[in-house]
């Protein structure tokens, strides 16, 4: 539960909680959870695309090169440039949401690096490793 600005100044002023952040430590540690369910996802992901990745390459290994026509060597090649993509993906939020842990540490996780103003909880809930609040986004698309 995110507390409103009046109520937030108020219990700032006696200490309750980090000036830096709109939750306070159990609404961290909620996110903390959050983001790390979401990053055990990811890496399960990777594993499982780097395995498919690797029966492929066994599969692959025993088949001549004369075996099949040239146009499925481009599907399976296209494939495979998908599934590093994919890969590549995975890697990338597990960064976005590895600094999304660094925030919560440093307590200034939900605060919007554009604007400042507090990202609501909503907006974390489905994207908790945003940075930026919806207003930012759409100024960011504007550009």
């Amino acid at each position: 539960m995110a507390i409103n600005s009046r109520h937030r100044a108020s219990v700032v002023a006696q200490g309750k909680i980090n000036p830096n952040t709109p939750f306070n430590d159990e609404e961290l540690n909620y996110f903390r959870q959050l983001i790390l369910e979401r990053k055990a996802a990811a890496l399960e992901e990777i594993e499982r695309l780097e395995k498919y990745l690797a029966a492929g390459n066994e599969e692959g290994s025993t088949d001549s090169a004369y075996s099949y026509h040239m146009a499925d060597a481009g599907t399976d090649t296209m494939h495979l440039d998908y599934v590093y993509i994919q890969i590549e993906r995975q890697k990338s939020l597990i960064g976005y949401l590895d600094r999304a842990l660094e925030r919560i540490k440093n307590k200034t996780y939900g605060v919007c690096r554009v604007t400042g103003s507090p990202i609501p909880r909503e907006r974390l809930e489905a994207i908790p490793h945003t940075e930026i609040s919806v207003e930012a986004k759409m100024q960011e698309n504007r550009r």
